[in-house]
C-alpha cells in the first residue's frame, strides 16, 4: 500500500543519515561518477516487498506519523533546550521507493555532483547499479531521517512500511512507537536547525572523501598491509569491520576526513537516542518497553548473508554509533547539564574528539574547563 508514496506538503528529497562519499573522479580515494537516477530506477526494482496493509491502515499510518512529526517538537525543544522559536516544518512521509529516490537525489545534492547526467555510453552506471542495490537492501532497515541539505528548513522524513514492520515485530503500542521515532528524527532537525553550520561541516568532509589523491599504488598496497595487521591487535570500535579497514587504508587528509564524519555522526546519533529516552513516559507511556524489545532487536543475529551485507555497507557501525553515542551524552549530560552539554554545538572545535566519545571526562576538561 505503500509504493505509492503520499506527502504532507514538502516535495523536496532527503538526505539518509548513511552518506556515500561519491563523486565523479577515479582514484585510490572514494570518489567515482554515479548515475544515481539509474541508481535509483535499479534501488526500486529490488526493494523488498513492503508489509500488507488496508487502504485505511495506510491512510491512518500517514496521518498519524504526520501529527507525531509536529507533536514531538515540543518536547524535543523542552528536553535539549535547542531551537527555541524556530519554525516547525511538516514531514514527508514516504514508503520505500519514495525513500529510494529521495536518498539518491540527496546524495547527489551531497557529494555535489551535476545535475547533468554522466556522459558516455556506460558513464556512471556500473557504480549506479552498486549504489541501487545498496539502497535497496537499506530501504527495508531506515525508519527515518533528517535532511539539513533541502529546503528552507530541511526536510524531515519517515518511512512508513518500516515504521509499521518494526512495531508489529516489537509488539509495541503503534501511536507510542511512531512518536518515539518521530522524537529521535526531530532531534536531528532541531541538532542542524541550531547549529547552522553542521550542513558545511559535513559537506566539506565529504569533499574532502570525494576529491581522492594520486599516489602510487604501492603506498596504498602498504596500508592496506599495516591495516590488517594492526586491526588484529586493536580494541576501538573505529577499527573494526569493514569501515575501519576502509578508514585505515586512506591517506591521512581522507582518513580524518572519515575521522570527523565517525565522530558526528555518533554525537548526532548518541544525542538523539538520549532524547528519546528523555523525554519520559508522560509523552511516551511504553518508552521502557519499546526501548528494551527496539535493543533487543538491534543485538539479534541475521543469517550469515545479512550479516556480510550489513559489515559491507557499515550498518553494524551505525548501530555501535548510537550505543557510544548515546553513552557520552548520558555522561556528560548527568556530569554537568543540558545546557553546559549544548556547547558542543558551538563550532567545530567544540565537537568531541575521537578518543573523548570514549573519554567524556577529557571533553568536559577539554571544552569546559
Amino acid at each position: 500500500m505503500f509504493s505509492k508514496d503520499t506527502k504532507t506538503s514538502r516535495t523536496d528529497a532527503a538526505v539518509p543519515h548513511e552518506e556515500a562519499a561519491l563523486s565523479d573522479k577515479d582514484s585510490n580515494g572514494l570518489g567515482v561518477s554515479v548515475d544515481w537516477a539509474l541508481a535509483s530506477k535499479t534501488g526500486a526494482k529490488l526493494a523488498p516487498k513492503e508489509p500488507s496493509t488496508s487502504r485505511y491502515t495506510s491512510d491512518a499510518v500517514f496521518a498519524e506519523l504526520a501529527a507525531a512529526s509536529i507533536r514531538a517538537e515540543g518536547p524535543v525543544r523542552d528536553t535539549t533546550g535547542l531551537a527555541d522559536g524556530l519554525p516547525v516544518p511538516e514531514a514527508q512521509i514516504v514508503g520505500r521507493a519514495g525513500w529510494i529516490e529521495a536518498a539518491a537525489a540527496s546524495m547527489k545534492h551531497l557529494t555535489g555532483e551535476s545535475d547533468v547526467e554522466p556522459s558516455g555510453l556506460l558513464a556512471g552506471k556500473p557504480a549506479g547499479l552498486q549504489a541501487g542495490a545498496m539502497l535497496a537492501f537499506l530501504s527495508s532497515a531506515i525508519l527515518g531521517q533528517y535532511d539539513p541539505f533541502t529546503g528552507e528548513h530541511g526536510t524531515l522524513l519517515l518511512v512508513a512500511p518500516n515504521i509499521i514492520a518494526v512495531e508489529r515485530a516489537l509488539r509495541v503500542p503503534p501511536s507510542d512507537f511512531r512518536l518515539w521515532v518521530c522524537l529521535h528524527e526531530v532531534t536531528h532537525r532541531v541538532q542542524f536547525s541550531s547549529a547552522p553550520w553542521l550542513g558545511e561541516y559535513m559537506r566539506s568532509s565529504v569533499a574532502v572523501l570525494s576529491d581522492g589523491v594520486d599516489e602510487p599504488m604501492s603506498e596504498f598496497a602498504s596500508r592496506l598491509t599495516n591495516a590488517l595487521k594492526n586491526r588484529r591487535e586493536s580494541d576501538r570500535a573505529e577499527d573494526a569491520g569493514i569501515v575501519g579497514l576502509l578508514r585505515a587504508t586512506q591517506p591521512v587528509a581522507a582518513r580524518e576526513a572519515i575521522d570527523r564524519l565517525l565522530v558526528l555522526g555518533t554525537l548526532l546519533e548518541g544525542h538523539a537516542d538520549h532524547v528519546m529516552d528523555a523525554v519520559g513516559p508522560a509523552v511516551v507511556p511504553s518508552v521502557a518497553q519499546i526501548r528494551s524489545a527496539f535493543d533487543a532487536r538491534r543485538r539479534r543475529k541475521q543469517n550469515p548473508l545479512q550479516r556480510v551485507v550489513r559489515a559491507l555497507l557499515g550498518m553494524d557501525a551505525k548501530m555501535a554509533q548510537y550505543v557510544r553515542g548515546k553513552a557520552f551524552v548520558d555522561q556528560v549530560v548527568t556530569t554537568v547539564g543540558m545546557e553546559r552539554f549544548n556547547t558542543i554545538w558551538t563550532d567545530e572545535s567544540t565537537l568531541p574528539l575521537l578518543d573523548e566519545i570514549e573519554n567524556p571526562d577529557r571533553w568536559i576538561a577539554r571544552v569546559l574547563g
